[in-house]
């Protein structure tokens, strides 16, 4: 795989997420009555990361978490040239009359949280609907569609790729750019 250029390091990284985390203590208080929803699957990785961190560190109460799959949501599903393999959902409750925190880790054209909000809809009627993008790329956008919580904002060119580099062995992470998507 191409190397792309680093613009946040590990130690950046965490301490951007403890900023978060701060943030939506300030705004959700106690979370009561709030869902937190990752985005499978680079979402629900950055999503586990923040939940973990506001139980264990910030000892909040965290009732309602959940990973919801997008993947036939999307409105480019049948575009593909190859069969798309859907990740699972994990949301054992219901959004009905909630606040609903959606998180992802990449904030570009808008199709994503666009299908997050179809497929939320499966599960009821949510009293309010924010989202945490750790990061927004700002241009490009293809949906009216906004980042309520943000770890960093990332201009970049057209071409380029912006994406959260996850080590799972130690749960390291980095942001990096590439010139062009980089091939798997």
């Amino acid at each position: 795989m191409e190397k792309g250029r680093e613009i946040v390091n590990q130690e950046k990284f965490e301490i951007i997420l403890r900023r978060i985390c701060l943030q939506l203590i300030e705004y959700y208080r106690d979370f009561e009555n709030t869902c937190l929803i990752g985005l499978q699957p680079r979402g629900a990785l950055l999503s586990d990361c923040i939940v973990h961190l506001l139980r264990q560190e910030f000892n909040q109460t965290i009732s309602h978490y959940g990973k919801l799959d997008i993947t036939f949501y999307r409105d480019d599903y049948r575009e593909r040239t190859s069969p798309l393999i859907a990740n699972t959902t994990h949301m054992d409750f219901t959004v009905d009359g909630k606040k609903v925190l959606l998180i992802d880790d990449v904030l570009y054209t808008g199709r994503s949280v666009h299908a997050a909000i179809a497929a939320l809809q499966d599960y009821g009627r949510p009293e309010a609907i924010h989202l945490l993008a750790f990061v927004d790329r700002r241009f490009n956008r293809e949906f009216p569609i906004q980042s309520d919580f943000q770890g960093l904002r990332v201009d970049a060119l057209d071409e380029a790729y912006v994406r959260l580099d996850w080590n799972k062995e130690n749960t390291t992470a980095g942001i990096f750019i590439y010139p062009q998507k980089p091939k798997k």
